[in-house]
């Protein structure tokens, strides 16, 4: 079951929330089609920000979108001002009130959607696939995944039959419920076709009760403890005290 299913809706529930939270009495179907067309607008209009997930809450009159993004200054803009025309144009498709929030994603590497959106544009841009594979599970890796698993399928290369490749380094249990493991299907469009681009990262286990309501205001504070914790040691050091690192040993 666990390699026929997505990982993300498999775990839903365990170790694993929700992207839409609200309740609706008669008109669910309404309240699903336009939170559809939020994250099909948002994704248009925001294709070069690096965007992660988009959080949908509702209450009786006000939407709040959460927008998980490795680039929030794009969205933002000069002075906030891209935030308030994302928020009209917003307005007009769902004629109700809107609040967005931006909620940065300090890891890049290690969020599925954020790296198969990036290997498929280097693939339209004629990057060579296997080099954008390779480069992305190296860079993984290094930021601490366990394991990671990359799919390509289509006319690879400009090759007159589809074929797929499988790239894989560390390990994803797939079968395992409490292994936190983030999952995105992404296309590139090229000359020859649609090549579809599967990334499966294994970003370890999580042991007791996961809190599952999508709290960010939490979670930021808590990353900015940790800097603030690690914020008095300086890579390079300091210039007066002789702190910078030199390269090779130092000669006599």
């Amino acid at each position: 079951m666990g390699q026929k299913i997505s990982p993300i809706s498999n775990r839903l529930g365990i170790v694993r929330g929700w992207d839409s939270n609200w309740f609706v009495g008669s008109n669910v179907g309404d309240t699903i089609v336009e939170d559809m067309k939020i994250r099909k607008y948002l994704n248009t209009r925001l294709a070069k920000a690096s965007l992660s997930r988009i959080v949908i809450e509702r209450t009786l009159k006000l939407i709040t979108i959460t927008i998980c993004t490795a680039r929030p200054g794009v969205i933002i803009g000069k002075a906030g001002s891209e935030v308030d025309k994302l928020k009209e144009e917003l307005k007009a498709i769902t004629k109700k009130d809107i609040q967005i929030n931006i909620y940065e994603v300090r890891k890049p590497d290690l969020d599925a959607s954020i790296v198969a959106n990036s290997i498929a544009r280097q693939v339209e841009g004629k990057v060579a696939y296997r080099r954008a594979v390779k480069m992305a599970i190296q860079s993984a890796m290094r930021a601490g995944a366990e394991g990671i698993k990359i799919q390509c399928s289509g006319r690879l290369n400009g090759a007159e039959m589809r074929r797929k490749e499988m790239f894989k380094e560390g390990r994803t249990p797939l079968h395992t419920f409490r292994a936190d493991i983030d999952y995105c299907l992404a296309e590139a469009l090229t000359k020859v076709g649609l090549i579809g681009i599967k990334v499966w990262i294994c970003r370890g286990e999580i042991y007791g009760k996961k809190d599952l309501a999508p709290n960010f205001a939490k979670a930021k504070d808590q990353q900015g403890g940790q800097r603030r914790e690690g914020g008095n040691s300086d890579r390079r050091g300091n210039r007066r005290e002789g702190g910078f690192r030199r390269r090779g040993n130092n000669k006599k």
